[in-house]
């Protein structure tokens, strides 16, 4: 019983720290990602789909993104969705291949995106802090009903708090990391 709720707590851990890192890979920085265009889908026969099942995405340049999509007849669809998005990139269609250049932050606009990633990582840590809490109530209901002696029950508690404490500093890593990015010039 004790294991399977620190495997949940681990697993919500996972999926918090999971989560933070696609959503700070989507925060655009001075330099290219494909991670950018993650969210980017464009309607292709009849449904919405992710430019990179439709294109070959590459960042040749550290600030430069191709897209050479397989079939040239959706190369408008996909100039269209750029422009659509709010990625604030301007795309360059030669007719074979799009070519995304990637500009370099303003000093408010770097300001701006360190206020997002922060909030990234604390909905992360809210997520963090929720699976603890889940844990912790689940351990002191097993407490409660009798199925574990209270010294267990402070023994596994300290166990949830050395975890969720590791997990945050994890998520603080993954901040500390993305704002030096962003601040890097």
């Amino acid at each position: 019983m004790i294991n399977d709720i620190i495997t949940e707590l681990k697993d919500g851990f996972e999926k918090a720290h999971a989560k933070a890192v696609r959503e700070l890979g989507r925060i655009r920085t001075g330099r290219a990602s494909i991670n950018m265009l993650d969210d980017l889908r464009i309607d292709y026969y009849g449904s919405p789909t992710p430019v990179n099942q439709v294109a070959t995405v590459k960042v040749p340049e550290p600030r430069m993104i191709t897209i050479s999509p397989w079939d040239k007849g959706v190369l408008k669809d996909i100039e269209k969705a750029i422009l659509a998005s709010d990625l604030g990139l301007n795309p360059n269609n030669d007719g074979t291949i799009i070519r995304l250049n990637v500009p370099p932050l303003t000093g408010e606009r770097r300001t701006e995106l360190t206020k997002q990633a922060k909030k990234v990582a604390e909905d992360a840590r809210v997520l963090v802090r929720a699976a603890r809490r889940d844990a912790n109530d689940l351990l002191k209901t097993l407490e409660k009903d009798g199925d574990i002696s209270e010294d267990d029950l402070h023994r596994e508690l300290a166990k949830v708090q050395e975890l969720t404490d590791k997990a945050i500093e994890a998520v603080d890593v993954l901040l500390t990391r993305k704002e030096a990015e962003i601040l890097e010039v």
